[in-house]
């Protein structure tokens, strides 16, 4: 399996060897996993509250702890995997999340639960960069731009399939053993994705990358910038914190100077420890890479948007409509079925085509948008029946397998293999802090919304917000676009 340099296209043949396929194996299920156990806790939580006699704030740090976890480490993990050795920091980060998620399918009470749930996301924050770091390292050109469509069904997959999932366990074995189940299914994946890791993972994987190496101090001893990873873990936390736990009053929006604060005490020492020789957890320079920094803006501003759009049909669904989790989870499946398709489809094409595919994507994603919008219109006015939903939100699948994974491989083309994994590191965490923005932003609109004219109303200003996020998205592409015309 051959190692590539940075990110340049390569005219090898875009079929994928059998090594490759293993590894790919090896590294997506349990990215499959960990991104599932985001959005399956959504249905379960009312069934926790009933088995355990979980408080509302036990609830909400049941999804928060998870988030805010995942969400701080993935650039310091990237970096470490970089520097020690991608597959050792997948395997950490897979046996954590294996522990971690039998805990919480045992926890007696809310406070065991919690604490679960937060180590299960430090374990998600250390595998994922290690995914975007092995396929850089592993394959190239058109391989690899099959591989981050791979990549991306398992991200559109992941998304939708989880409500579904949640409200079968629920349906089928009960309020107690629903929610627990939907935990304990991780342990006996990572099991196996232990197993594997030792049998598949080349043995290059386990191993320091030299380049990176070469970029560190004297002696080639690994520098994990231990000050710049306080400051960013700091500034990722406080960034992060005021729109997970909104409720908590006034006072937590205050989080948000500080991490401006850190952000400009961040940015600072980067640029000092690597004028002293250091080598920085990330080099500012990737930001003057303009693939990287158009594809990283254009991703975080995707994520503000869309992820919010399965959080407000499911309450339109749930709370205005009465249909159970079970059915307003079923909503989402064609836009899974679509989304993976579309992925695997657009990973072929990619590298030859270019940001157009993302742009296309952008489009049928709104067209989607706008559709669904129509058939609640209708739904209300004429009576049409609200499964017309299936068709609309299959438009938005369709449009994210041609944004994810695309983007995700033009944007890192030109990245050093060296900063691979705090590259996709800084990629993830954007995606990470636009859900949390995206969410509390178009949920209070609903919500606002909701109290002065109703649920449809609510729903249609939410699709709004949502139509406005992703057409700023869609003038960053466009941008990087127009700039690849004119180099070219």
């Amino acid at each position: 399996m051959g190692e590539s340099g940075s990110g340049e296209d390569s005219n090898a043949d875009a079929r994928l060897s059998r090594d490759q396929r293993q590894l790919l194996a090896v590294v997506l299920v349990p990215l499959f996993m960990s991104l599932l156990s985001v959005s399956i806790v959504n249905v379960v939580l009312p069934s926790i509250q009933i088995s355990i006699g979980a408080s509302n704030t036990g609830l909400q740090w049941v999804l928060t702890g998870y988030t805010l976890a995942f969400g701080v480490f993935l650039v310091p993990a990237g970096r470490a995997g970089d520097l020690y050795g991608r597959a050792r920091l997948f395997l950490a980060g897979l046996v954590l999340f294996g522990l971690a998620s039998l805990a919480a399918s045992l926890a007696p009470n809310e406070m065991v639960l919690n604490i679960a749930r937060v180590f299960m996301g430090f374990g998600s924050g250390f595998l994922n960069p290690q995914t975007v770091g092995l396929v850089q390292q592993f394959f190239q050109g058109e391989q690899r731009g099959r591989a981050f469509g791979l990549f991306g069904s398992i991200v559109g997959v992941s998304v939708a399939i989880g409500p579904i999932l949640g409200g079968g366990l629920i349906a089928l074995l009960g309020p107690d053993w629903g929610w627990r189940a939907a935990f304990l299914i991780n342990v006996p994946i990572a099991a196996i994705g232990v197993i594997t890791a030792f049998i598949w993972l080349p043995s290059s994987a386990w191993r320091a990358l030299p380049e990176a190496l070469d970029n560190s101090v004297k002696g080639k001893r690994p520098d994990l910038d231990p000050v710049g990873l306080v400051l960013l873990t700091g500034a990722t936390l406080a960034i992060m914190l005021p729109f997970l736990q909104a409720g908590a009053g006034g006072w937590i929006w205050s989080l948000l100077g500080l991490a401006a604060v850190l952000v400009f005490l961040w940015l600072r020492w980067e640029r000092r420890y690597k004028d002293r020789g250091r080598s920085p957890m990330v080099d500012l320079a990737l930001f003057r890479i303009r693939t990287f920094a158009n594809g990283a803006l254009l991703i975080g501003l995707y994520f503000t948007g869309m992820t919010s759009v399965w959080v407000v049909v499911a309450l339109y669904l749930q709370l205005g409509q009465g249909y159970s989790a079970l059915e307003a989870g079923l909503v989402g499946l064609p836009s899974a079925i679509t989304s993976a398709i579309a992925a695997a489809i657009a990973g072929r094409y990619v590298v030859r085509v270019g940001r157009i595919i993302v742009l296309f994507g952008i489009g049928m994603l709104l067209v989607g948008v706008a559709g669904s919008g129509m058939v609640l219109v209708l739904h209300e006015r004429l009576g049409i029946s609200i499964w017309w939903l299936l068709l609309s939100m299959a438009f938005i699948g369709f449009g994210q397998g041609n944004v994810v994974s695309p983007n995700q491989t033009l944007s890192l083309r030109e990245v050093p293999l060296s900063y691979a994994g705090s590259a996709g590191g800084v990629m993830q965490t954007g995606q990470r802090i636009g859900t949390a923005v995206g969410i509390a932003l178009n949920t209070a609109i609903f919500f606002a919304a909701k109290a002065v004219w109703g649920w449809t109303p609510a729903i249609l200003l939410a699709f709004a917000s949502i139509a406005i996020i992703v057409i700023v998205s869609a003038g960053v592409g466009v941008r990087d676009w127009v700039q690849d015309r004119q180099e070219g």
